[in-house]
Parts: structure tokens; sequence; C-alpha cells
């Protein structure tokens, strides 16, 4: 119970820094000219978003850090883990202030080439890799409604761990294309890691709870319409914490249902792109799928609340896949 206090705290704490940051962090944004770019052939109601400041993930990122510092240490379960999973998303932010950095201040619309992405984000995951092998974790994984039976990957797991790490931090990084679209469902996932982490791995609490306080606080400046955008920063950041929390946990697999929002908004990309390369048609109206509900007449707010209602149920079946853990 002690642990679960210790995450209460650190949503309230991390929230009362995101209520104090915002207010300073947007002036300068807009001082600095930190804008956000339109793409011209997106829904017409968002062209008057061009401009918002970007690179928000920064005040969500140093929230959670300094959070996670008063917290951590604190912790009558203390252990590394929390640190990784820190570094991770750190790492992973690090990756999208720089690309941010290219496409709002140098002006190169595509940012980080795609090649020196890949290679930052393997470079991360090498690292969290390396640790999960030194803490002896192991290379099973927990399979959802099996009561707590396990599947061991074997050489498979370095590949297989990768690849959820590179797919669940684009799959945020694509989900970031409304009004608090992505902030919000993160934090519906990052509730349902709060309570695994709190019975399963207590070291990650204190950052999980500093996720869900940042984001809240976010969420205010976010939330349409949106006075503040958390660029690739705050995306890959988010991205990072929720693959690696849950590798530590040894429930990737879980990702697939809490984190249905992140898979579809990908799969849309890919089945837009292979489509359109063999037709030269549109399979969706436009791709990632929240814009193709925008184009189809959904308005921006109906989008993202249905999105938040999806991840609530999806959640819930999480909990119910992880019963026998």
């Amino acid at each position: 119970m002690e642990i679960l206090k210790t995450g209460v705290y650190a949503i309230i704490v991390a929230f009362i820094l995101g209520v104090l940051i915002y207010p300073m962090f947007i002036p300068l944004l807009y001082k600095l000219k930190y804008g956000q770019t339109i793409r011209d052939d997106g829904p017409q109601t968002h062209l008057k978003k061009a401009g918002t400041p970007t690179m928000g993930g920064i005040a969500i990122i140093l929230g959670v850090l300094i959070t996670f510092l008063i917290f951590s240490k604190k912790s009558m379960a203390f252990s590394y883990d929390g640190v990784m999973v820190l570094f991770v998303t750190v790492g992973f932010g690090l990756i999208g202030l720089i690309d941010d950095y290219i496409k709002v201040v140098k002006k190169r619309s595509l940012g980080l080439r795609p090649m020196q992405k890949i290679i930052g984000q393997l470079i991360i995951s090498a690292v969290f890799v390396a640790y999960i092998y030194k803490i002896n974790l192991g290379t099973d994984i927990y399979i959802p409604f099996l009561n707590g039976i396990t599947l061991d990957l074997k050489f498979l797991f370095i590949p297989f761990i990768i690849i959820v790490l590179l797919g669940t931090v684009n799959g945020v990084n694509l989900t970031d294309g409304l009004d608090g679209l992505a902030g919000g469902v993160t934090i519906i996932v990052s509730a349902f890691l709060l309570m695994m982490t709190w019975k399963y791995d207590p070291s990650i609490t204190p950052l999980a709870g500093a996720v869900i306080g940042s984001l809240f606080a976010f969420l205010i400046f976010n939330f349409y319409p949106a006075k503040l955008f958390m660029g690739d920063t705050g995306s890959l950041a988010l991205g990072g914490f929720v693959a690696s929390a849950a590798i530590l946990l040894k429930m990737p697999v879980f990702i697939i249902i809490f984190g249905f929002i992140y898979l579809i908004e990908s799969i849309s990309v890919i089945i837009q792109v292979v489509y359109f390369k063999k037709t030269q048609k549109r399979f969706f109206k436009m791709a990632p799928i929240h814009h193709h509900f925008e184009k189809c007449g959904w308005k921006e707010t109906k989008v993202v609340l249905v999105f938040y209602l999806v991840t609530a149920i999806c959640c819930l079946l999480a909990i119910l896949g992880a019963k026998g853990i």
C-alpha cells in the first residue's frame, strides 16, 4: 500500500509542477517562434493550428524527471528498473528533441533522416537489452489470458524486444496528430501500467505516476483547442516509457491490447503506403487513421474521445488478461 501511495503522490506532484511550468514555458516558445508547421493535404480545420508552439515534450520530460528524483529514493522497493525506464524515456525524448529542433529551428521539414533516427533508437534499445541481460530478467514473457503462463523466446528475445521498442515508440508518435489524443491515450495506458508496476515491479511506480501527473497538466494546454503540442520530443519519450515498462514487467505482448490505438495507427499507415504503391489509390481517406475519421466528417474532439473510450476498454481487457500473473 505504501508503494501505491508513492504513485499517487507522484501524480499530484508532477501535476503541480506541470501547472507551474507550462504558463512560463509556452510564452518562451512563442518568443523563440518554435511553432508547428501544418500539412497542406490534411484536414482544413487544422490549418489554423499553424504556429502553435511545439516541443512541449521538454516540459513533460522535465516534470517526470524531477518527480521521479523526488520519489524514487523514497520508494521502499527501489531498484534500477525505474532508472532504466527513465533512461529509455529520456533517451528517446532526446532523439525527438533533435528531430523537432531540425524541423522547427533549422526549417528542414523532414527533420532527422530515417537512418539517423533508427541508429539513435537502436543504440538506446541496445543499452536497454544489455540491462535486461545484466539483471537476468530472462527471455520469457507472459501471454494474455493464460493465467500466468509464459513463453520463452530464447534466441528470438532480442529482436522481439527491439521490434516492440521501436514499434511502440513510433506508434505513439503517429498517434500524436490531434489535440489531446496522444496525451490522453497515454494517461489511460500509464494508469494500467501503474497498477501493474505496483503489484509486480514497484520501482517503476513513481515513474508511472510522474508520467500520469505530467500528462494531466499537459492536457490543460493541449486539449482542443491546443495552446501547445508535445512534438516528437514528447511522443517518442512516452513511447519509450510505455514499451520499456511493459518489457520489464514481462508484458510486451499486452501492448497489443492496452496499446491498441498505437497499433491501429501504425497499421493504418502501413496499409495506406502498401495499398497506394500497388494501386496508386488511397485505402483510407488519410492516414494515420484518426485523420480518416476526420475526413469522414467526425469532429476532432469526437475522434479523441472515442479513442479514449477504446483505450479504456482495452486496458480493462488487459487487466482481465493479466489474471494469474
